[in-house]
């Protein structure tokens, strides 16, 4: 057996793991071998229903609709679904195969063998969504980093470097150095997923399953599987299912700036009156908004959208549940409506920083993200800078 391949006998019981490279020519021909093979009561896919349907009709990013996205407050998921399937198509490109090639081909051998397929895996946007819900700033900041890195990356990649993705040892490795940089989300999108998809293909009909998933989750998944066999683990995943509940900590960061700038400007007027209040306030507007309008401007937002940047940070200080973002973001969607062609184009765009200027949708994420930055650095200056001129 492969060192990829783990076949386990639990509780009368037979599931065979296959861990495979997502851009690996070889992992698709190993699992539709196993499964041939096999013929299992049942085929597990390291998939998401929403995946799923995205791979049976790849047209359905032409469906996409960025307002509701941006209402939603989805805009950084969408962002970073983009620049990591961006990523994966470009190194798939250097082997000739597309990320889920072998996904895709376990579906097909399954269903002309008339086994049932179950998707196992977490959905993607709550994935994304725990693991910036569950950062701190420094952790946000980082992630950020890590995606603009990521986005314009001109890495290549040979298929003897994607083959030994599928090593314990070069796995083993990469996931350190994940766990050191990024621990939060080393943990969201490794070990909680481990869990999910174990959960999964154990709740599976049948008493031969055959499971297809990344080589990066087999010790985790084998580890999981084990333990419910045992009775150790409960089948219950509703917690890590879900957003993230912010803590008493992050409720109060919300309110840390709108609180602080009220009590300033309170401040202020003790300090030195009405007139020395009212300069306060000016001071903290022109930062917030000027930033924030700053941001849209690099964007090379509409000049509405910009406008719209510098009136609304300040009330989306005052608010929390508010996010200068949306505004700015709705607004240059409204007067540069992204068309058919930016959603075609979309996945070959995100990887270029042209892409982001030329593609009206990637323009409206640009907005949203560098105008949002703005108005949060605006504050970062005009807080302390109000703290000091009154003393």
């Amino acid at each position: 057996m492969s060192q990829t391949e783990k076949r386990l006998n639990l509780n009368g019981r037979e599931i065979i793991l296959v861990g495979t490279a997502h851009i690996s020519k070889e992992s698709i021909d190993q699992s539709v071998e196993v499964i041939r093979t096999e013929m299992p009561d049942c085929v597990a896919i390291e998939l998401d229903e929403g995946r799923y349907e995205s791979m049976k009709n790849p047209e359905s990013w032409k469906n996409l609709d960025i307002v509701q996205v941006l209402k939603e407050g989805k805009g950084f998921v969408l962002m970073a679904n983009l620049v990591l399937s961006s990523f994966q198509k470009r190194m798939g490109a250097d082997v000739g195969v597309k990320p889920g090639d072998e996904m895709k081909a376990a579906i097909t051998v399954a269903e002309e063998l008339n086994i049932p397929c179950e998707m196992v895996d977490r959905p993607i946007q709550t994935t994304l969504r725990r693991a910036w819900g569950k950062n701190n700033l420094w952790g946000k900041c980082k992630l950020l980093a890590t995606l603009i890195s990521t986005a314009f990356t001109k890495e290549e990649v040979s298929p003897e470097q994607i083959e030994q993705l599928k090593n314990s040892n070069e796995m083993d490795s990469m996931m350190a150095e994940l766990a050191e940089y990024l621990p939060t989300v080393k943990e969201v999108l490794i070990d909680e997923r481990d869990q999910y998809l174990a959960t999964s293909i154990w709740k599976a009909k049948g008493n031969k399953i055959v499971a297809v998933l990344g080589a990066g989750h087999l010790p985790g998944v084998v580890k999981h599987l084990e333990a419910l066999a045992k009775g150790e683990e409960s089948e219950d995943i509703s917690e890590i299912s879900s957003l993230p509940k912010p803590g008493i900590g992050g409720k109060i960061a919300g309110w840390i700036f709108p609180v602080a700038i009220v009590a300033l400007l309170v401040a202020g007027m003790f300090v030195g009156g009405a007139q020395y209040s009212l300069q306060m306030l000016i001071q903290w507007i022109l930062w917030n908004g000027s930033l924030s309008a700053l941001g849209a401007l690099l964007a090379l937002g509409h000049p509405l959208t910009i406008l719209v940047g510098f009136v609304g940070a300040p009330v989306a200080t005052l608010n929390p549940l508010l996010g200068v973002g949306l505004f700015t973001g709705l607004v240059q969607a409204w007067v540069r409506k992204p068309k058919v062609q930016d959603l075609e184009t979309l996945n070959d765009d995100v990887s270029t920083f042209k892409g982001y200027y030329k593609n009206r949708l990637l323009k409206v994420l640009l907005v949203f993200f560098l105008s949002s930055i703005g108005g949060v650095i605006g504050n970062f200056i005009a807080v302390p800078t109000m703290i000091s001129g009154l003393f």
